[in-house]
Formats: C-alpha cells, structure tokens, sequence
C-alpha cells in the first residue's frame, strides 16, 4: 500500500458541497492498494501512520506521533498514487488494486484505524473529491509498504 500523509493543521474533505470528513490538527492520509495487497499491508501502514514521530515536541524537534498529540486523522483514497509515468506522459495505473480490492481496502484500514485511534474522519471512496488543507511545517511524508516478496 501507498499513503502519502501530510502534517496538517486542519483538513476536510468536500463532496458537492457537503463535508465529508475534517480533522483540526493531525494527518491527511492520502492512501492506494495496489494489486497484491491485502490486510497484512494495511495494518503495517496504519501502524507506521500512527507511531510516526513527526509533531513537534517542547524543544522543536520532531519527535511525537499523531497518537502523542490527540490529533486527528483524515484519510482519503486515492488511487493515482500508484501511477507509473515511466511510459511517456500519459500515467498508467495497472499497479493499482481493482476496485473492489481498493474498497474492501481502505474500508479495513478505516475500521482498524477507528479501533486504534479516538479520531477518524474520511472521504468516500471513488467519489470526486475536493481535499482542503493547511499544510503544517509543510510536512509530507511518503510511505509504502510493499506485499513480502513484492519489490518497489
């Protein structure tokens, strides 16, 4: 799996108009399955997600995760993380997981973050969003978490 968080201080997302999901401070998750993923790989990126030290402690330094700080935690799919833009200049997405397997997915991820983590806002999956953020620091941070075996 892909995610692509970034240290906001608040964020929400828009869906014609309504709101969909909004944090204060915390991480926007950005995050996409790809073809081999399964369970296994999003709990290890929900792990990471959630002890990542990159708030500030009382000196300045990075050093306290999401978890240390209450903050919240919006995440949002977003399947053109997995593009490949190797071929010319049209991207392609064939690393991208189908969409039933992104869904069933990101809805696994949601669940075990909501079971770990007191707050979880989200979009919704294959909708047209709109994504508005105060990017904090700016931080952003990529991470992947390939299947075992798989190579990225």
């Amino acid at each position: 799996m892909i995610a692509v968080l970034q240290r906001v201080r608040q964020a929400r997302v828009e869906i014609t108009g309504r709101v969909s999901g909004q944090i204060g401070p915390g991480l926007l998750a950005l995050v996409c399955a790809e073809r081999a993923d399964t369970e296994r790989e999003a709990d290890k990126l929900l792990a990471k997600m959630l002890k990542l030290r990159i708030f500030a402690d009382a000196q300045g330094k990075m050093n306290r995760s999401v978890q240390d700080i209450g903050g919240g935690l919006l995440i949002v799919s977003q399947f053109t993380l997995a593009a490949d833009t190797s071929g010319g200049n049209r991207p392609s997405f064939t690393q991208a997981a189908s969409p039933q397997d992104g869904q069933r997915l990101y809805h696994y991820l949601v669940a075990q973050a909501r079971k770990a983590h007191p707050e979880v806002a989200t979009g919704e999956f294959g909708t047209d969003m709109q994504v508005h953020l105060i990017n904090d620091g700016p931080v952003t941070i990529p991470l992947r978490v390939a299947p075992a075996g798989a190579e990225h």
